[in-house]
């Protein structure tokens, strides 16, 4: 029965979001506009849905309730079908759970290129399951083996548990890329929102290492943990991602630790030069905006090359929402045009 009304969810999910524009801009009402952007009406629509579903944040359904929100959720609007790919296995990688998903007509007699993937979820939820649809998507479109990694979470394993977890990972892979039919020297870190914060971290953890990663996918990352920028006040509240959730996410994190550490904010890092190069995705109505913004000018600053682009009509989780939102799915296979561009031999 719960898997029904589960199934009966997403349908009508879909179907209410997926309306004709003109419906959806009537179904919408008065567009919203908040820091000169105006929200895409398929979103705004599916805040209105929200709202009446009586829907509430992570910070009050607690740990347990929204983990399994997001297990439930996360796909809820990802593509359907998905793309084909060849292969998803579940494995591990230096001892943390990991899934692999590899692209049709590999490996062949030349290695792929890679991407290990870090889910979202403000280091306290998400898992494999909840980012499969985003790992699948980018799988097929970068032709790359997609390693999701299932680092542990907060508050169980509070910083730097999942950072350690991440930074092993990729270790880990570089190290037996022959095994998994991959080019050690086209290994790319990525993720969203915490995911972002540790393909961030990783590569600072790792700029002394011999192979270092090619590329950082930084999605919508949270790169300050103080909670500075204006966005986290002027959009942190009715725009999926409240502030109390993002000092909720943080505090289960850090405990004790002072949130200025660079391995938890690499905002605070002293030096970002000589880091890979990032391709930073931003969303005009996400509380974390401007930290992403002002991140990627950082590290365009310091000689880095960047690729950098700012939705603005979009949201924090639009990654997710790529089956039907037709905004996020444009931006999604821009983004992974310009990432498949930075892991060419």
């Amino acid at each position: 029965m719960a898997g029904l009304k589960s199934a009966l969810e997403r349908a009508v999910g879909r179907f209410v979001v997926g309306l004709p524009d003109g419906v959806v801009a009537r179904l919408a009402g008065t567009p919203i506009s908040r820091d000169g952007r105006t929200l895409d009406a398929q979103v705004q629509l599916g805040l209105v849905s929200q709202k009446a579903a009586g829907l509430k944040p992570a910070h009050v359904l607690g740990h347990d309730a929204a983990r399994r929100d997001m297990e439930k959720n996360g796909n809820l609007f990802a593509p359907d079908p998905l793309p084909a790919i060849a292969s998803v296995v579940d494995t591990s990688v230096a001892g943390v759970p990991a899934r692999i998903y590899r692209p049709l007509g590999g490996p062949g007699t030349q290695a792929l290129p890679a991407l290990l993937y870090f889910h979202g979820g403000g280091h306290t939820v998400g898992s494999l399951n909840s980012h499969a649809g985003v790992c699948q998507v980018l799988c097929a479109g970068l032709g790359a083996v997609v390693v999701a990694v299932d680092y542990r979470l907060a508050p169980e394993h509070r910083f730097p548990a999942a950072i350690d977890d991440c930074s092993a990972a990729f270790r880990a892979t570089v190290a037996d890329a022959a095994a998994l039919g991959i080019d050690p020297a086209r290994v790319a870190v990525g993720g969203d929102s915490a995911g972002g914060n540790l393909a961030a971290v990783v590569c600072l953890d790792t700029r002394h290492d011999v192979v270092r990663p090619r590329a950082q996918l930084l999605i919508y990352p949270v790169v300050d943990m103080t909670m500075s920028f204006p966005s986290i006040e002027s959009l942190g509240h009715g725009f999926y991602l409240e502030r109390d959730t993002v000092a909720w996410f943080c505090a289960n994190y850090l405990g004790d630790v002072d949130p200025k550490h660079p391995r938890a904010s690499p905002w605070f890092a002293a030096d970002l030069a000589g880091l890979p190069p990032a391709v930073v995705v931003t969303a005009g109505f996400d509380p974390l905006r401007d930290e992403g913004n002002a991140f990627a000018t950082r590290l365009a600053q310091a000689g880095v090359a960047v690729d950098h682009r700012e939705y603005p009509s979009l949201f924090h989780g639009f990654f997710n929402t790529s089956g039907v939102i037709r905004a996020a799915s444009v931006a999604v296979q821009e983004t992974i045009s310009l990432l498949r561009a930075r892991l060419q031999p």
